[in-house]
């Protein structure tokens, strides 16, 4: 599992590097909807990682609304490596 998990955060990582993937919109569409997904198919307990992996997802909406793509890819990436975690 952790390696899944270093393998999740060094692919973000990657991805968040490069300034084409940060500043598409459209990524950030996608991802926050990807974080949503996978945010219905947790667990229903209330663990700290499913608080932040939930914490992570408004933070992601809330910069998405304000317009800030790059912030918004970023937490919603954090948030799917998380609940990577979480689930198998």
């Amino acid at each position: 599992m952790k390696r899944t998990a270093l393998a999740g955060l060094l692919i973000s990582a990657a991805m968040l590097a490069s300034p084409v993937f940060a500043a598409d919109n459209s990524l950030c569409t996608s991802k926050v909807q990807e974080l949503e997904n996978k945010v219905g198919s947790l667990p229903a307990t209330s663990t700290n990682t499913i608080v932040e992996v939930k914490r992570l997802l408004a933070s992601a909406k809330a910069s998405q609304a304000s317009k800030d793509d790059k912030k918004c890819v970023t937490e919603a990436t954090q948030g799917l490596s998380l609940a990577n975690q979480v689930t198998p």
